[in-house]
């Protein structure tokens, strides 16, 4: 097939094995594109060279991200692959580096630890002879020395994006402190207008207090006071904001006023690991410990969304949020009725907030309308711990007002006690074991027998197979019939909730370009030692057999159990003989005539994931059409460090219209030709989440710690 010639474009690869042209983490220039999604282009080296490009072969385009110009020679100077990728997968900041200023202010990091500097000049690196040519992009940095009458500044130095941990462009600072007409080398400064509300931070995160009147902000916000778990802000005397959460409140030895133990969200250079004074008074990582007056500490501004703010509104203007008032009360599931007009539009569902997509997406999928999940939120009140409390006022506001601010879900996240949950993006499976095993302390939601042994306690099912073993677009049934009988695997009894993982590695790595869901999941033939029918002739079935599996005569990929005559006859075919069916476990009280019983489950969210970032879809009541898409962070407010995400709910009808079809029509469309919702669940999906509504949690099935 010839490839249509297209406009030129830009794009890194997020995934492939790294062969002699493109790989992961390389930048490319799109050349020719063809039907198939298939894309033939130039590839952008490393080395004294990186500029140029040369003949980079094939690469799929679900297997690309786009970019710009800008974007592609920013990434071009960083040297790492994986830094790049891993800077692609915070887009907040990627986006802020991307529209950075002459005088913006930034926090980089060098070997001497996390410096604050003033954006002077972008350099572009590398010779351009050809007309193919991409020149790298730099940042010339000037660092601003806390002492800024003392010395004369050392030269700017060269930075990649990728150096660049914070961004505070100079928009965002109000007018107030002015530097000297001949400070830094010239008159055409702007003014820095942030007064220093932090105190100066020397070795062993012993801490000086300044008590300059300049030095001290009133926090904006009194109403709220600090306690232990609040989201906190702090200045410093360059004009940066930094951002955590409350660990410790009292009095140091030697002070009379109230101080806060605030536990940073990055390292800082002289800060501590939670000692001060030489007494341990909290825990954390090494550099991330912050002791001062209380008095310096502001509300987290970031989630305030009624705050008039620095930024200005995208696109649309936000809906206004109402006020709402914490209960613990239990609130019943979004009925379908109300679902469209409770949750559809911007500012609904779960806000997000730095890397926080995983939980935002698996929270809406499991609680927003699943009555399967729905008696856990109901614990008496007697086994109600702190963190199980927070859980359900976001469950509650969620069902309730349809949207859940940040704040609550950060709180939430911190209550988790695992630095890397606060701070870093996790696997929803990771999440999902924490959530059901330590929070909720609910036995595994799975039994799982494998080759006859005793069985195991899961909360996910992990499909494991060679994709030999499968058409090329599989059904969700049949990579699960597939996965169990090649592993050997039964489920010891019917599941309430069955969540199951696709054969794919987060955004790194999926073995199959796209995925038909099924809407109602057969594990009949999955249950151990459970009656099921032949497949000829639908009399009690006492043979299974997995090379049978594949056999496009037979409806291929679908579990083929026979009775004895009819395991017999089939196996007598020349194509057959070397087949080895395996017996089954048959209760001798079952009669060999009498119909078995089917056990289905109900599919009610997928969650999807694309470059590192997760959303879901999710299915409120019994209308083929009542879905809806969730993503936490659809848009942005405001600036990278000033601003809030805004989350969003569209309706999904056109999800049902595919849905609806037959298995064969939907093997028949191209993801790349079908709405884009529809695509986006057909290619990205990572888990779906089956449920059996006869089956509800129950209290029974929790742990008693």
């Amino acid at each position: 097939m010839e490839p249509n010639p297209v406009l030129k474009e830009f794009f890194i690869v997020l995934r492939g094995r790294s062969r002699k042209g493109f790989c992961r983490g390389c930048i490319g220039r799109l050349e020719a594109e063809t039907q198939n999604g298939e894309m033939t282009g130039l590839l952008y080296c490393g080395g004294p060279n990186a500029g140029s490009p040369k003949n980079g072969g094939v690469v799929r385009r679900e297997d690309t991200y786009p970019l710009t110009r800008h974007q592609a020679q920013l990434l071009l100077y960083v040297s790492s692959v994986s830094k790049r990728l891993e800077l692609l997968c915070n887009p907040q900041l990627f986006s802020a580096i991307c529209e950075l200023n002459v005088d913006d202010l930034v926090v980089v990091k060098n070997k001497k630890g996390h410096k604050v500097g003033l954006v002077r000049n972008l350099m572009q690196i590398g010779r351009k002879e050809g007309k193919g040519d991409l020149q790298m992009l730099a940042f010339e940095v000037e660092f601003l020395d806390s002492d800024q009458t003392s010395k004369k500044p050392a030269p700017p130095s060269l930075f990649s994006a990728v150096d660049i941990i914070q961004v505070v462009p100079a928009y965002s600072v109000p007018l107030g402190l002015n530097w000297g007409d001949g400070q830094y080398g010239g008159t055409n400064k702007k003014a820095v207008t942030r007064i220093n509300s932090m105190p100066n931070i020397r070795s062993h995160g012993r801490v000086q207090e300044n008590h300059t009147q300049q030095s001290i902000i009133q926090s904006p916000n009194h109403s709220a006071p600090l306690e232990v778990g609040s989201l906190t802000q702090v200045v410093s005397n360059t004009g940066v904001t930094v951002y955590g959460v409350v660990r410790w409140l009292g009095v140091p030895a030697g002070k009379t006023a109230e101080w806060a133990g605030i536990e940073l969200e990055y390292d800082v250079k002289g800060c501590s690991d939670g000692t001060y004074g030489g007494q341990r008074l909290f825990t954390c990582k090494k550099s991330r410990a912050l002791f001062l007056p209380v008095t310096k500490c502001s509300p987290d501004s970031r989630f305030d969304c009624f705050s008039t703010g620095s930024g200005t509104p995208n696109h649309t203007e936000i809906p206004t949020v109402p006020p709402y008032v914490d209960s613990d009360e239990y609130v019943a599931p979004i009925p379908e009725s109300e679902a469209m007009s409770l949750l559809v539009g911007r500012m609904k569902g779960i806000q997000g907030h730095i890397n926080s997509c995983y939980l935002d997406a698996t929270l809406f999928s499991l609680f927003s309308s699943s009555m399967t999940m729905d008696n856990i939120c109901q614990i008496p009140d007697d086994t109600v711990r702190p963190i199980t409390s927070t859980l359900r006022k976001i469950i509650n506001r969620l069902r309730r007002q349809g949207f859940v601010p940040a704040a609550s879900v950060m709180n939430f996240r911190n209550q988790l006690g695992c630095d890397t949950f606060r701070t870093e993006e996790k696997d929803p499976e990771e999440f999902i074991t924490v959530l059901f095993q330590k929070v909720l302390g609910i036995e595994p939601l799975l039994k799982l027998r494998s080759r006859g042994e005793s069985y195991q306690g899961a909360y996910t099912f992990q499909i494991i197979l060679e994709k030999e073993q499968m058409a090329h677009t599989p059904t969700v049934q049949q990579l699960m019939d597939t996965s169990c009988l090649s592993c050997d695997v039964k489920f010891e009894e019917m599941p309430s909730c069955l969540i199951v993982q696709m054969p794919r590695f987060g955004n790194k790595y999926k073995m199959f370009s796209h995925i038909i869901p099924s809407m109602e999941l057969d594990i009949t033939d999955l249950l151990y030692n459970s009656p099921r029918q032949c497949f000829i002739c639908g009399q009690l079935a006492e043979y299974d057999c997995l090379q049978c599996l594949p056999d496009h005569k037979m409806h291929q990929g679908r579990i083929k159990s026979y009775c004895t005559t009819c395991n017999t006859q089939v196996h007598n075919h020349p194509s057959r003989q070397a087949h080895s069916p395996k017996p089954l476990s048959v209760s001798a009280e079952v009669s060999t005539s009498s119909p078995a019983a089917r056990h289905t489950m109900q599919l009610f969210a997928v969650l999807c994931i694309h470059t590192s970032h997760y959303v879901s879809f999710v299915k409120f009541g019994s209308d083929p059409h009542s879905w809806v898409f969730f993503d936490s962070m659809a848009d942005r407010y405001g600036d990278d460090q000033r601003g809030f995400n805004i989350p969003e709910i569209q309706a999904c009808p056109e999800l049902g219209n595919f849905l609806s079809q037959s298995e064969e029509e939907q093997a028949k469309v191209n993801p790349l030709h079908a709405p884009e919702l529809v695509r986006r669940l057909l290619c990205d999906s990572y888990m779906f989440l089956y449920q059996n509504p006869a089956m509800p949690l129950s209290n029974s099935n929790h742990q008693h710690p």
